[in-house]
């Protein structure tokens, strides 16, 4: 019976100790925003630790902090229309809750023809907001993903 049991114990400890733990992957998180002028248009990138599952675009009058609901005004003098971008499947924060992005969550963009501010909107249950704001209602943009390194790119222009 002793040696019975023994191998039930081994088998049940070999299951136990070869069985590998499931890891839950790391929400991609955002590290930097950078903006640059280009021939015809003005462009934001989000820099991210990898990408997000989805992106969702709509152009709106206003924005709102999606947690307080508190109205967000873009910085950046001129916006006539704000470009909301929200980012299914990524953060600015890591998985302890400490921000990943250094930088302002609200700033102008003087340098750029097109843009005129970007902001912050949520950063909230793996969902992160972006509102980029425009002088121009006639303004077209495009929002993509490019890898190597991973970010999300937003192109607003004339």
């Amino acid at each position: 019976m002793n040696r019975r049991f023994a191998a039930v114990l081994v088998a049940v400890l070999a299951v136990f100790t070869t069985v590998p733990v499931a890891s839950a992957q790391s929400t991609p998180t955002l590290s930097n925003i950078r903006t640059g002028q280009h021939n015809g248009f003005s462009r934001v990138v989000l820099d991210l630790s990898g990408l997000p599952a989805e992106h969702r675009v709509s152009e709106v009058g206003g924005v709102s902090h999606c947690a307080s609901g508190t109205p967000i005004t873009v910085a950046g003098g001129g916006v006539q229309e704000i470009l909301s971008v929200t980012v299914i499947g990524a953060a600015a924060h890591d998985d302890d809750g400490n921000p990943t992005y250094p930088g302002s969550r609200n700033f102008a963009t003087p340098g750029l023809s097109t843009i005129r501010g970007v902001a912050l909107t949520c950063d909230f249950e793996a969902t992160l907001g972006v509102a980029v704001g425009y002088g121009n209602p006639a303004s077209w943009h495009r929002v993509f993903t490019l890898t190597n390194p991973d970010r999300l790119v937003i192109d607003v222009g004339l």
